[in-house]
């Protein structure tokens, strides 16, 4: 019973020690020791450790930090990488990410048309050689699908606007890679992410909202820990009701936020030429600065059905921060948080008092970073699961 209990404790210091290197880092041993509680040694012991893991570097302090007794900074190994890949109907993004959470290399394939699975897979293989040559730990790829994912295995149930349905989209990425394969919502990856790294860091209560080419998703993070639901379909806040007499949804149902609230909606309005799809943001405010255009006035609908969702999560879920990603951060970048603060009222009372509307702190590598952080979540918990280096010695 000892043994097994300081088995576990090890186990617990050493992933305290890797979270905080991995959100927080780099950070000096003095920091480490600091934050964790622990003493010195203890702390030298799991540094070195992860260390022969291959999980975290240690290097010497910057001219800047050299006061008194020099503390070496530890930072999570970049050489440790998963692989994330995020498949949307105009393009396929495929990136490695560091333990540190940076995209350290990423190309978009532009798709011609809806790729089928088959050639989604091939593609995922023909690339991923490529681009993973080099690095000395390869954890796993991370797919983040526009679409209904069952958290347990990666199965894709429904990706509509790709027109997956039922695939075992995780298996087959790991059979076609030989490294293990996780998937699940874009959305929620996002929600991960900005959550950890970007625009929504902190305890409570946060919901993400990404609109991408595919529609709206949205993911809840309630003290750190995405909410999920039962089998990892929670936060569907794209399918929320905003019109009796809009535009059917896929869904079935009719005035879905995601029908009304769309990039592919402005762009019709706007004539916006292939070349500019990238830039919206600039298209937008040229527009939002035109108060009698027609597109000014897609804007503003756009805009009052957004308002409209964001009331039904602040009365349902009273949450600290509401983070927009991808076309609707280019929307609260343009017209501001106030626009569609005062566009949410009324709320019941006090919930839109507390809550702050920001745009995704990653910008477009948010999923991606999302996608590595499903791949990097076991290795957290369990940093001792990572075999030692060949060349370490422990």
């Amino acid at each position: 019973m000892g043994g097994r209990s300081l088995d576990d404790l090890r186990r617990t210091n050493l992933s305290r020690v890797l979270r905080l290197a991995h959100r927080e880092g780099p950070l000096s041993r003095s920091e480490l020791t600091r934050a964790t509680g622990l003493n010195r040694s203890t702390v030298g012991g799991l540094v070195a450790e992860l260390q022969a893991r291959g999980l975290v570097d240690e290097s010497d302090p910057g001219p800047a930090r050299r006061v008194g007794r020099p503390s070496p900074i530890v930072s999570a190994s970049d050489d440790t990488v998963a692989l994330a890949i995020n498949p949307e109907v105009d393009t396929v993004d495929i990136a490695v990410v560091g333990l540190s959470g940076r995209v350290l290399q990423r190309v978009r394939y532009d798709n011609e048309r809806l790729p089928t699975v088959t050639e989604f897979v091939n593609l995922v293989r023909a690339v991923s050689g490529m681009l993973l040559e080099g690095y000395g730990n390869v954890l796993g790829a991370g797919l983040a699908i526009p679409g209904l994912v069952r958290h347990s295995d990666g199965h894709v149930l429904l990706a509509p606007h790709l027109e997956w349905t039922d695939t075992p989209l995780a298996a087959l990425v790991e059979d076609a890679l030989g490294i293990p394969c996780v998937a699940g919502n874009d959305a929620n990856c996002g929600a991960v992410a900005e959550s950890t790294f970007g625009g929504g860091r902190g305890e409570g209560v946060v919901v993400y909202l990404n609109g991408g080419a595919s529609g709206i998703g949205g993911g809840v993070v309630i003290d750190g820990r995405l909410f999920s639901g039962v089998d990892g379909h929670a936060g569907e806040f794209g399918h929320t009701n905003v019109t009796e007499s809009g535009r059917r949804c896929h869904c079935g149902a009719v005035g879905c936020l995601e029908t009304e609230v769309r990039r592919d909606r402005f762009i019709e309005v706007d004539r916006t030429p292939p070349s500019e799809v990238g830039r919206l943001a600039t298209r937008i405010d040229a527009a939002w600065g035109d108060p009698g255009s027609a597109v000014h006035a897609e804007i503003t609908r756009q805009l009052g059905y957004l308002a409209t969702a964001m009331r039904t999560v602040v009365n349902a879920l009273n949450p600290r921060r509401i983070v927009l990603g991808g076309y609707l951060g280019d929307l609260l970048s343009v017209v501001g948080p106030a626009e569609i603060i005062d566009r949410m009222r009324p709320t019941l009372p006090g919930a839109v008092d507390v809550v702050s509307v920001v745009p995704a702190g990653l910008h477009d590598d948010v999923i991606l970073v999302g996608a590595a952080e499903m791949v990097f979540a076991p290795v957290l918990d369990d940093p001792g699961s990572v075999p030692y280096r060949v060349d370490a010695h422990a």
